[in-house]
């Protein structure tokens, strides 16, 4: 991580921690963060210790908040690098995803930066050529910047796969919005199941959609004409 705090207080140990099967990485680093949390509201940035999540560090990240919705990548493990095919690092959260879902997305990282609110997403990469399905989740987890704002996100993402050709970009499936409170576990809000918006079926040039032509027992009609005369 980005100038970590070697600090031996700083380092949780989840070796005996037995995680959710197939997500290993995102269950060891929301328990890391809990643990450093503790009875306060967030964690701040600087006690996150690489060596606490050493297992899970191929799929952990750190986003930094930019804009309104915009959130880049500070810090980027192997995985997210192979999903892109390139270095991610300085990169939008948002590439990882459909444009379809992009405007989802950063509606959600405000709410985990604004609330704060802890977010999980549940994801898919569609099949294509020389590309099979890839299914996938994610966690963010914001923390504290040094100044005590909340503009940094301690993240996880794991997809299961053969990822095939690069880069890879999910559709949202399934969010999950908690919000924290201090002392207290969090709280699922009301928009805790938000499927992916469903993109309409594309139209060629102005055309209107189609309208069926029926009578009142049920059988389909042609259209009536009609004449437009100009005298230009």
């Amino acid at each position: 991580m980005d100038k970590p705090t070697l600090n031996a207080q700083n380092v949780v140990t989840m070796s005996d921690y037995q995680p959710e099967t197939g997500y290993t990485a995102i269950a060891q680093i929301e328990s890391y963060w809990e643990a450093l949390r503790g009875d306060r509201l967030l964690p701040k940035r600087s006690e996150i210790d690489p060596r606490g999540i050493e297992m899970a560090l191929e799929y952990a990240f750190i986003l930094e908040r930019i804009a309104p919705g915009i959130a880049r990548l500070r810090i980027a493990g192997s995985h997210l690098n192979d999903l892109m095919g390139m270095e991610v690092r300085g990169m939008p959260l948002t590439a990882f995803f459909t444009p379809n879902a992009r405007r989802q997305i950063a509606d959600m990282l405000e709410e985990v930066f604004q609330m704060p609110a802890i977010s999980t997403l549940q994801m898919v990469s569609t099949a294509g050529s020389a590309q099979t399905e890839l299914n996938a989740r994610m966690i963010l987890l914001p923390l504290k910047s040094d100044l005590g704002d909340v503009s940094r996100v301690l993240g996880c993402f794991v997809s299961h796969g053969d990822i095939g050709l690069a880069p890879r970009r999910f559709d949202l499936i399934k969010q999950e919005v908690k919000a924290l409170v201090p002392g207290h576990s969090p709280v699922l809000t009301d928009r805790s199941s938000v499927p992916a918006s469903v993109a309409p079926e594309p139209v060629a040039g102005f055309a209107a959609p189609k309208v069926s032509f029926s009578d009142k027992d049920g059988k389909r009609r042609p259209p009536y004409l009609r004449l437009v005369k100009s005298d230009d």
